[in-house]
């Protein structure tokens, strides 16, 4: 295996060639004895990056896809999601209120019931359609990114395939996601590394909270809607708006962090090129 050092020598335009000890430095005339990256490192625009890993290192080879556009439709689509589910929170307290009044003795009237019942079922039919498509968006970007990596570095955990089929795998879809979206990061980071490109250090943030948004966020929604389901009391109701709302306040927290993790790797994967 070729080491991170060697690799970035071999696309430096000041390595030399010893018969003996391999690529040296043509500055010091020495083996690289840097940690992460040369303060020296000039690139060669002659050099082809592909080229220069080993066979075990190299990933497909392929291009490059663009991925830019597939992360702005994700992004604006979790933002219409965000706003969806803040409307949700609004009509779910105009609920609460009016099944508060119903438990106090107040008098409801049918055009009140009818009138909240139309625009309850209206927004969560909206939230229903565009959350598929949202999904369906976010998936496009992931896989995309996943082959585009796939192209760069070989040996990766997974086929690209698992980018998209992972989400949609009884208990796998409960941890793989999460495990290739962290590769993602830590595979891009390195590479990019490897050939000498400045990368934040930081660019793996918020991965870990992503992912335990999303699944407490899951898990919040189905209640709701279990409850929802199931209610048919006035007290069962109430506690299914209550959830509901908390569900939706989880949401939009997680299509914010959401937006952060798609920002932040579609930053870096720019790089790949």
């Amino acid at each position: 295996m070729i080491t991170d050092k060697i690799l970035l020598c071999r696309r430096c335009a000041s390595r030399d060639f010893d018969p003996k000890r391999g690529i040296i430095c043509g500055l010091t005339n020495e083996k690289p004895t840097f940690e992460d990256t040369c303060p020296s490192f000039e690139p060669d625009p002659k050099a082809n990056k592909l080229n220069y890993f080993d066979s075990s290192a190299q990933g497909g080879g392929g291009d490059i896809k663009p991925n830019e556009e597939r992360a702005k439709v994700a992004i604006i689509l979790i933002w219409v999601v965000l706003a969806i589910e803040a409307i949700s929170i609004i009509s779910s307290a105009f609920q609460y209120d009016l099944l508060q009044r119903a438990a106090s003795g107040q008098a409801i009237s049918d055009l009140e019931a009818t009138s909240n019942d139309m625009r309850e079922s209206f927004i969560g039919v909206l939230m229903l359609l565009v959350a598929i498509a949202s999904g369906v968006t976010f998936i496009m970007w992931f896989r995309r990114a996943y082959y585009n990596l796939h192209q760069r570095v070989k040996n990766l955990s997974y086929s690209e395939g698992w980018a998209a089929g992972a989400w949609f795998v009884p208990i796998i879809s409960l941890y793989r996601p999460y495990k290739i979206m962290e590769e993602l990061f830590f595979e891009t980071r390195r590479f990019l590394k490897s050939i000498g490109e400045d990368v934040e250090e930081t660019s793996t943030d918020y991965v870990g909270l992503w992912w335990g948004i999303f699944i407490i966020s899951s898990i919040a929604g189905r209640i709701a809607f279990r409850l929802s389901l199931d209610a048919e009391t006035i007290d069962s109701l109430t506690a299914a708006t209550i959830v509901d709302i908390v569900s939706s306040a989880i949401e939009i927290l997680s299509a914010i962090v959401t937006v952060k993790v798609i920002k932040n790797y579609a930053r870096i994967e720019s790089k790949l090129k």
